[in-house]
């Protein structure tokens, strides 16, 4: 009967119609699930982000002001201990500095992965500058922390001698200083790990 085929045929496509709609709809939840993840990870990138700011300028503050003088001096020496006499001191703090405004320069990057988390552009360009701040970061932090040992400990073959049982607050402050830096590098790692894992879950 023709009514019969009729019926058969409105039956196949009535089924094939259903099986397409589902696996649109679960292509649809499964791309909300990962924006959603996205946006967290990029709402955690500002915030890491903003506490690498902070910490890279109070790194770059404490050196900046960690000048010392002695209640004591003499008709022609005054004793004083200065950032800017150590030429690794200078380093850090420049390079400290640059790191603190490139981080402040990205904060709209950050944002704009939150916004569109599915945009691989921002993350990719992230990526690239957190791993050039965070090299110019550790080699800062390395050599101030070098010259931060000598100044508590001292180096009796190179007649090198501790001056922070003289200058106490130039020493507390310096070492603040190369404590925040560090606090700085481990949170570009953390950075770089999160852009990553957002750029491996992109493809």
């Amino acid at each position: 009967m023709k009514s019969g085929g009729d019926s058969t045929t409105i039956d196949v496509e009535a089924r094939s119609a259903s099986k397409g709609k589902g696996p649109v709809l679960a292509v649809h939840h499964v791309k909300e699930e990962k924006g959603g993840m996205k946006r967290g990870m990029a709402i955690i990138d500002l915030v890491l982000r903003i506490g690498a700011i902070v910490a890279a300028l109070a790194a770059a503050a404490t050196m900046g002001t960690s000048d010392q003088n002695l209640p004591f001096f003499t008709q022609f020496f005054q004793f004083e201990a200065s950032y800017d006499d150590m030429p690794s001191f200078q380093f850090f703090l420049i390079a400290m500095s640059l790191v603190a405004g490139y981080l402040v320069l990205s904060v709209p990057f950050s944002i704009v992965s939150i916004v569109r988390p599915h945009a691989s552009g921002p993350r990719l360009l992230l990526l690239i500058l957190d791993l050039v701040a965070l090299t110019l970061a550790t080699s800062a932090a390395g050599a101030a922390t070098s010259i931060v040992y000598l100044a508590h400990n001292g180096n009796a073959s190179s007649n090198w001698l501790a001056i922070c049982n003289q200058f106490g607050d130039f020493c507390r402050n310096v070492s603040g200083a190369v404590v925040a830096s560090f606090v700085t590098v481990v949170t570009f790692m953390f950075l770089i790990l999160l852009s990553a894992l957002a750029l491996r879950k992109h493809h």
